[in-house]
């Protein structure tokens, strides 16, 4: 009798554990049906490292357009650009007021989209998005805006501080010095400054300095290493200058440094010695300027050779010297008009290593000269051939004022005043 229904009692306990185990049983965050054929596969699903499905819940793509839609007044130089927060991109049209195409770039993944061109001024531009959202919703977005209309456009020219455009790939000095010249003020100067960078490899320590409204010159704090590698880029386009005035283009040039040449005069001895990668290569008797100060039709001239750091501007095989140039008449006692050999430019107001024969009798004795430093025909000759635009001219110990930056003198401002006309330097004091 109790083997009976002890047999009964299991009969019913199995039936109640197999009902049982026939329900969804969560394990491991995974819904699972143990079943008899399972033959011990289905546990291993309740493992927590297999997958969770996840289930798709179908919607539009979320779309983020920048500029946003309805915006006026964008600078064509701002980003502008098609992303898909959720889903993919099917295709991105954009046209301009006169009907014509933007060209632009798909990601890869299909998830962004950018212009390849850059945009115009005043201008209006429409964007047509197409999208799939989850579960291959259809999607589609239209935005609009508009670029500024600057009042004036003003262009960037880069130079050295000669004046002269800068060469693509050209050799200049130790002590180039670049000029960032606009063809009207810029008001808001730090806007621009903020555009002008100057990167050198190896990289060396250098910082801008707004001569005028107009211009800016950097210079590294030292001489640049030779062989130095310098980059100037100035993406200008779209920037706002301020007053209404936006720049016109962006301007990139990239440049060299040739050996290290520094050529130094002291009127203790009156000899240029000039050394090339700190070895002294040649020594030449000089006269400079012979001093004094004269009134001449109304102007107040000096004849010394400020003493300063110039750097070479530039040279020519011969150049006219006229003194009516600068208010003295060729027929006056201090006048002259003379084609003049071997020419090498160290300043922006005429101040010239140059052949004097007629002077050699004073060269490495006396000062004799309007300001300039006079060579005999074969030193001149000789210095020519040296010197590259942006070596260094060092001038010591001869009279009267210094050289000053208006006359080319950026190597002779101190390092802390340099910096001290730098947009960014005015604004934080």
């Amino acid at each position: 009798m109790e083997l009976a229904v002890l047999r009964v009692n299991r009969r019913l306990v199995g039936a109640w554990l197999a009902a049982f185990l026939g329900v969804l049983v969560i394990a491991g965050g995974v819904l699972v049906t143990w079943l008899p054929e399972c033959q011990g596969r289905c546990a291993d699903v309740a493992n927590a490292s297999h997958p969770v499905a996840v289930v798709v819940t179908p919607g539009p793509a979320k779309l983020a357009v920048m500029p946003a839609d309805g915006s006026k007044g964008v600078s064509p130089a701002a980003p502008v650009r098609v992303a898909a927060r959720t889903g993919t991109l099917k295709n991105v049209s954009m046209v301009n007021d006169a009907g014509v195409e933007v060209p632009g770039t798909l990601s890869a993944d299909r998830l962004s989209w950018t212009p390849d061109t850059q945009l115009g001024y005043g201008r209006g531009y429409t964007l047509t998005t197409t999208a799939v959202g989850p579960g291959e919703t259809p999607t589609k977005k239209v935005s609009s805006f508009r670029t500024v209309s600057p009042d004036a456009q003003s262009y960037l020219y880069l130079r050295m501080s000669s004046g002269n455009l800068i060469s693509e790939g050209a050799t200049y000095g130790v002590g180039a010095v670049i000029s960032a010249r606009f063809d009207s003020p810029v008001a808001n100067r730090a806007a621009a400054e903020a555009r002008m960078k100057v990167t050198s490899v190896p990289a060396v320590e250098g910082s801008w300095n707004w001569v005028n409204d107009q211009t800016a010159h950097w210079r590294p704090r030292d001489y640049y290493p030779a062989g130095a590698r310098v980059t100037v880029d100035a993406p200008m386009y779209g920037v706002p200058l301020g007053d209404g005035v936006y720049g016109a283009q962006d301007e990139k040039v990239s440049f060299l440094i040739g050996p290290r040449r520094v050529s130094i005069v002291d009127d203790v001895d009156k000899i240029v010695h000039s050394f090339e990668n700190h070895q002294l290569v040649r020594s030449m008797p000089t006269s400079m300027g012979k001093g004094g100060v004269e009134q001449i039709a109304g102007q107040t001239l000096t004849y010394w050779t400020p003493p300063g750091i110039y750097s070479v501007f530039d040279k020519a095989e011969s150049v006219v010297m006229d003194s009516s140039t600068y208010g003295v008449p060729v027929n006056s006692w201090l006048g002259y008009k003379l084609t003049i050999p071997w020419a090498t430019r160290i300043s922006t107001n005429g101040i010239y290593l140059h052949q004097l024969n007629d002077t050699v009798w004073a060269q490495g004795n006396t000062n004799v000269s309007h300001g300039c430093l006079n060579l005999s025909g074969e030193n001149a000759q000789w210095f020519y051939n040296f010197a590259q635009p942006g070596d260094i001219v060092e001038v010591k110990n001869t009279g009267g004022p210094a050289l000053t930056l208006e006359q080319g003198g950026d190597w002779s401002v101190p390092w802390d005043q340099w910096q001290a006309g730098s947009a960014f330097a005015v604004a934080a004091g």
